[in-house]
């Protein structure tokens, strides 16, 4: 799904890769990642669209008509924007365009986390694309401790580029550090979006100062709401279902693959 093909407004770098819903393992299955991010546990998630770069600054600029990044570069990621922000970009968005399949809004972090894998497409990475995490990853020990523009490294298996690496990303959901135990507790866990409440929101992602283990798939952290950083950023999602749709449709969309 792109611009171009939906006839939609010309904002720049707006471009959404179909993810096909499936079901997935998620959490840390290294099991060397912080307590929160275990343990392991199955996922279905549905059908949806991902962007296929973080928010850059060229698209934020165009839709906000300002740039708060540190970091100055139009295909770099926007950055040193809170959760709040991101909620107001996509209202925003949501106001200029139209789409017949639904509203803009952040992505779940087990529709993150599943498309950062790979979805149905997974070759089992250890990072989003690769086992080398060079080949898909600004971090630590090449980003000279800055930003870069979007687009650079290799992508994943499904077309989505710098989630690992760059950026951290914003996801809708609460954070919970019990949450993982409550969706295994369901045995297999249906478009799950997090808590009902919480006092921060997931964070998803790595960034440019982070070491290697960091940049692994399923890391996750948290973050208030209103806090912004020279490394958060965020990347947006349409569904194919409403949020948080846990019904039998979910399931049969997902196995028949109705919906695309």
């Amino acid at each position: 799904m792109s611009q171009q093909n939906d006839n939609l407004p010309p904002f720049p770098d707006l471009d959404l890769i179909f993810v096909e819903g499936g079901e997935f393992m998620m959490g840390d299955e290294v099991g060397d990642l912080w307590d929160f991010c275990s343990p392991v546990h199955p996922v279905l998630v549905s059908s949806f669209y991902m962007a296929k770069f973080p928010v850059t600054q060229r698209l934020y600029q165009a839709v906000m008509g300002s740039n708060p990044s540190y970091f100055k570069g139009d295909l770099r990621p926007v950055e040193m924007v809170s959760w709040d922000d991101a909620q107001a970009f996509i209202e925003k968005l949501n106001t200029a365009l139209s789409s017949p399949q639904g509203t803009f809004r952040l992505p779940t972090e087990a529709e993150w986390e599943f498309a950062a894998r790979g979805g149905n497409k997974s070759e089992r990475f250890k990072y989003a694309g690769s086992n080398e995490i060079k080949e898909v990853a600004w971090f630590g020990e090449n980003s000279y401790d800055e930003t870069k523009a979007v687009g650079l490294k290799y992508p994943n298996e499904l077309g989505l580029y710098d989630m690992s690496g760059n950026v951290r990303e914003w996801c809708g959901d609460w954070f919970n550090s019990d949450y993982y135990k409550q969706c295994e507790s369901e045995g297999l866990a249906v478009n799950p979006n997090g808590p009902d409440e919480g006092f921060y929101r997931v964070r998803r992602g790595s960034c440019y100062w982070h070491e290697p283990e960091f940049c692994r798939v399923a890391s996750r952290g948290d973050g208030w709401a209103g806090k912004s950083g020279n490394f958060l950023s965020f990347r947006i999602a349409l569904s194919l279902l409403p949020l948080g749709n846990k019904g039998p449709e979910a399931k049969q969309a997902v196995q028949t693959n109705e919906i695309k």
